[in-house]
């Protein structure tokens, strides 16, 4: 069957999409919201039910809370039990560092997405949560006017539906894409993994409105309160420390009481993992088809960047997308590679200098006594990754 043809008949059940959106995180919600304010007939798919909680810092910066602003959605991030970040404080053993910050936000995944979610469903697209979604090797005739996507939604038929344009942005491992080899990530070596929960904040310890970070020589772990006085528990850990220590919970007990912090009430905890976080995905675009997100690469993050790349993507793909419905061009690959690389990738830099150098014992311990004797020098280099 020839393209044309197919285009015609794809899931005769459905009309073709102007968009289909993978993911509903912050970068998939963003870019459904702003395409369906476009007036763009706009489908957001998410394989997980919702809402759900995610292993996340749970920190919404200084800069990403600015873009929702901007983009009128600054009640998604303060206006859902969030609370204000007033400091960040680094632990390593004894040392404490304390560094003042303004402008972000704690708040769970959980709230966060699902508020990002029901803005993109306020403002015309349609939601479709336990959604299995498969992008399908594009067609041979580059003038065809849809890419297809195979569909699995739970307590449905399978379904096979087209759409002018599709934005991939479901994750680490992006499975929407397996069936396009040449989107496959390259993980980066002794790449750590993620670690999350939401615990009870049985212990007052842990103050609203400053994010406690304790780092060792397996990994680091952030907590912060987050809404309805619960704590919120994230980790980039070594897969082999994970393992001696015989699970989540023993491991960030251990990386806490090194750096001489309470442990909170994590031993029944639900925990959840993610795949070795830092990883580069090579290829951004294809026929019809942008990736963005966590899918298009990540760095281990410190204070919340990973979601202000997130946001940053979504509104930077959304102009391309729009073009794409409209008419595709092939030079609109090469445009979205070189403004992803421009304003993600370059911002990305700084973090991964920091993750090498928490990696290296010596030049981790000088770095740290050096900022332990002059604490003023840390407050721009974390203001500016909190910006990022």
């Amino acid at each position: 069957m020839n393209a044309t043809g197919r285009d015609a008949t794809v899931a005769a059940s459905e009309q073709p999409w102007d968009a289909v959106i993978i993911g509903a995180g912050p970068a998939g919600s963003l870019a459904a919201h702003q395409l369906a304010s476009r007036g763009l007939r706009t489908l957001l798919v998410e394989r997980s039910a919702f809402p759900r909680d995610k292993v996340c810092g749970g920190c919404v910066g200084a800069r990403a809370v600015e873009q929702l602003e901007l983009l009128g959605l600054g009640h998604v991030a303060r206006g859902q039990g969030g609370m204000p970040i007033a400091g960040l404080q680094i632990c390593r053993g004894s040392r404490r560092l304390a560094v003042p910050l303004s402008g972000g936000v704690a708040i769970s995944r959980r709230a966060f997405d699902a508020a990002l979610v029901d803005a993109a469903v306020a403002a015309g697209a349609e939601f479709r949560p336990e959604t299995l979604a498969t992008v399908t090797p594009a067609v041979a005739d580059p003038a065809a006017g849809f890419r297809q996507v195979a569909l699995r939604t739970r307590g449905r038929d399978a379904a096979e539906i087209a759409a002018r344009v599709v934005l991939a942005a479901d994750g680490l491992g992006h499975s929407s894409l397996r069936q396009l080899p040449a989107f496959e990530s390259r993980v980066a070596e002794h790449a750590r993994i993620g670690l999350g929960t939401i615990a009870a904040a049985s212990t007052k310890d842990y103050e609203p409105g400053t994010i406690y970070m304790a780092v060792g020589r397996t990994g680091y772990v952030g907590v912060v309160r987050v809404e309805h006085d619960r704590l919120n528990v994230a980790a980039a850990i070594d897969s082999r420390f994970l393992r001696q220590c015989g699970g989540p919970a023993a491991a960030i007990a251990t990386i806490l009481q090194q750096a001489e912090r309470p442990v909170p009430a994590v031993e029944s905890a639900a925990w959840q993992g993610t795949p070795p976080l830092t990883r580069h995905t090579e290829k951004l675009a294809d026929w019809r088809l942008f990736v963005l997100g966590d899918a298009a690469g990540y760095v281990e993050p410190f204070t919340g960047e990973g979601i202000a790349w997130a946001l940053t993507a979504a509104a930077a793909v959304t102009p391309l997308a729009e073009q794409a419905c409209t008419a595709w061009e092939p030079r609109l690959v090469t445009r979205w590679h070189q403004r992803y690389g421009r304003l993600i990738r370059r911002r990305q830099r700084l973090c991964r200098m920091l993750t090498a150098l928490l990696k290296h014992p010596w030049a981790a311990s000088t770095a740290w006594a050096g900022l332990s004797m002059l604490p003023r020098l840390a407050r721009p280099l974390v203001q500016h990754l909190e910006r990022s």
